[in-house]
């Protein structure tokens, strides 16, 4: 029975219009795919994978392997899905990115991490010029829990790590935090007897605690903001860090990271002091605008005068009157400024009679170029304190 030539040519079409669409499909994955190593390789990382399938709106990449450009290894991280992706104009925005359970080996030290899930991922396109394109953005980042492990024992464990950005919209700044659901660590493993004795007379052999971070980031003029990094041991107290420094932008990170792979694929042995120069030029670019370093106490200063007071045969207001008189004679041997061993001394008596707070902090008049810093350090470091504009207080 012959065909008609209608049908002939309705066949030949159908055929012709599943092929094209299988080809279509395959070159959107693939276009994805592409995209996935080029950003990743602006931040300095490479990335393959053994196969990839699925569509234009979600994907798996199987073998996924991650490594870090001009570095010798990989680790493997296996299946990786992608999940509600969506294209315009060559830019992609992924819906989610799911990494299974994976397991790295460093050395004796085991870093097991579960649960890792990124949502919002954005891949810009690879014509895109803007002061972004070069970064990997997302919205979130969860990792369910990060544990540590030596000779079979956890010795540090982190559980619910949630990452939040914002991208800079209508002038205003990128903004992160970091929070955790807890920490535990245990140190009971350290090796050296004298480090040992003190965390287990002082009570820490194995301590609990948190993290959290918030800050912003305006690419346009590159000033980084660390508004907070507290981190809290139970039973002991908060270390808390901010800082505030200028001339951070996506051309500097590139030029760092283009000098990193330069000195990284250099081999060994090799003379790098060009390439250092050329870093400390780099870092001219940078500027100090303020930074803080502050604690918290929450018991640890009482321990730790009963201890050294327990050792020594003496009572706890014998130690701290002690650090009261020392401190100030060591700090004249560094630096000449009496206005600043006054404000120590003064701060750190308060803090001892009454441990609450002390905080440090630099707070120039004006900006400091970050090579006027290091210039500085070499040259007059006891002329640092009073460039930084440093100043100590205590219980406020």
């Amino acid at each position: 029975m012959k065909r008609s030539p209608i049908l002939k040519t309705l066949f030949a079409t159908t055929v012709l219009v599943c092929a094209s669409s299988a080809w279509a499909m395959a070159q959107d994955i693939s276009a994805v795919g592409e995209r996935i190593k080029a950003v990743m390789e602006d931040q300095g990382m490479t990335i393959s994978w053994t196969s990839q399938s699925g569509d234009a709106s979600e994907m798996t990449l199987d073998g996924v392997k991650i490594g870090v450009t001009g570095s010798p290894g990989e680790f493997t991280l296996g299946t990786m899905t992608l999940s509600d992706i969506t294209e315009d104009n060559g830019a992609y925005t992924i819906g989610t990115v799911s990494v299974p359970d994976y397991i790295v080996t460093e050395k004796e030290a085991t870093i097991s991490v579960s649960g890792l899930e990124m949502s919002g991922v954005k891949l810009s396109a690879s014509d895109d010029s803007g002061p972004l394109a070069r970064l990997l953005m997302y919205e979130t980042a969860d990792v369910a829990k990060l544990t540590v492990t030596r000779a079979g024992t956890e010795i540090f464990a982190v559980n619910g790590t949630h990452i939040e950005a914002t991208e800079p919209t209508a002038g205003n700044p990128l903004t992160f935090s970091l929070s955790t659901d807890g920490f535990n660590a245990d140190l009971s493993g350290i090796e050296d007897p004298k480090s040992k004795a003190v965390l287990q007379a002082l009570g820490y052999e194995k301590i609990t605690g948190n993290i959290e971070m918030d800050g912003s980031w305006q690419p346009t003029d590159g000033r980084m903001t660390l508004s907070s990094y507290d981190m809290t041991v139970d039973n002991a107290g908060t270390l808390g860090l901010t800082f505030d420094l200028g001339g951070y932008t996506p051309d500097f990170i590139k030029s760092m990271q283009d000098m990193q792979k330069k000195m990284a694929s250099q081999p060994a042995g090799a003379d790098n002091s060009a390439q250092g120069l050329a870093m400390l030029g780099m870092m001219q670019q940078l500027t100090f605008h303020t930074a803080s370093i502050r604690f918290d106490d929450d018991s640890l200063t009482k321990k730790v005068l009963d201890f050294v007071a327990n050792m020594q045969g003496v009572q706890p207001s014998d130690i701290a009157n002690q650090a009261k008189a020392i401190v100030p004679i060591m700090m004249a041997q560094v630096i000449q400024d009496q206005a600043l061993i006054k404000n120590v001394s003064e701060a750190l008596t308060t803090f001892l009679d009454d441990p609450k707070s002390l905080e440090i902090n630099a707070a120039p008049a004006q900006p400091v170029p970050f090579a006027l810093i290091a210039a500085g350090a070499m040259s007059a470091p006891q002329e640092l304190p009073k460039t930084l504009g440093v100043t100590v207080t205590a219980n406020d």
